[in-house]
């Protein structure tokens, strides 16, 4: 679990280092309503909200990309009537924030399979990256129906069909060339993963991309995680030492710094 060395969420100071990509695993939505004694899917309506807040935050400190785990592949097998209300919320989202997202320079992507969406979903989600493409302030990556072992499927899938072809032998497949074919391959890898919540657990997000990430795990529920909780976050990743599997001494002597 997250320590912040005595600070409270309003003294996180701005942090010196700053990640260049962050990815949300925004767990808590159903129990923050149920402690609230409400029905229906308040609770995820209020983690937009939360959402809202994060993109802010993203703007104010410099980072360039932030991925949203918004709908897993496993989470088809929560109650219909919750499955609707999240796919509807997406929707609504998409239809309400994607313009001022443009006006901002925001591009938006998604991850994920898209087949088992509405035709209605799909077209709002390739509307958004059709108007958002050329945008270079920020990326928002959202994954929807994603999973990390469906995309180190699909990628090794594309080589397979390659060695088919006879177009790659198997021996020249490498991790440089699997990366290649992951759904983000033209962004950089992860650096920080924060999860609110309270688990220990990265529920199959984004498992190839997350070799080398810094797992920030806090147990706030997410429609309470604020802008100030997520400098709190940053604070505790400029404080952390990325070495990659290098020695410190190793790194300075091959004159190397991994550092965002």
């Amino acid at each position: 679990m997250a320590k912040r060395d005595n600070l409270t969420a309003s003294e996180c100071a701005a942090p010196p280092r700053i990640p260049r990509h962050v990815a949300i695993i925004m767990d808590g939505n159903n129990r923050w309503e149920k402690r609230r004694g409400l029905s229906g899917p308040k609770g995820h309506r209020a983690g937009v909200e939360a959402v809202r807040g994060v993109i802010r935050a993203c703007k104010d400190h410099g980072v360039e990309v932030l991925t949203l785990f918004a709908f897993s592949s496993e989470n088809w097998g929560r109650p219909v009537s919750e499955v609707r209300a999240l796919l509807a919320l997406l929707s609504r989202y998409l239809r309400n924030e994607v313009k001022e997202l443009h006006k901002d320079g925001v591009r938006v992507r998604f991850i994920g399979k898209r087949g088992g969406l509405s035709e209605r979903q799909q077209n709002l989600m390739q509307e958004s990256e059709d108007l958002t493409r050329d945008n270079t302030s920020a990326t928002i990556v959202i994954a929807v129906d994603y999973g990390g072992q469906w995309d180190i499927a699909q990628a090794t899938q594309k080589l397979a069909r390659q060695v088919q072809e006879g177009s790659l032998q198997p021996q020249d497949i490498t991790p440089e060339l699997i990366d290649r074919n992951m759904s983000i391959s033209d962004l950089p890898q992860p650096d920080l993963c924060i999860r609110t919540g309270g688990d220990f657990r990265v529920s199959n997000f984004m498992l190839w991309q997350f070799a080398y990430t810094e797992l920030y795990f806090i147990d706030i529920l997410w429609p309470d995680f604020t802008e100030a909780e997520f400098a709190c976050a940053l604070d505790e990743y400029s404080r952390r030492e990325r070495r990659f599997g290098i020695r410190e001494s190793d790194v300075l002597v091959a004159g190397r710094s991994h550092n965002a």
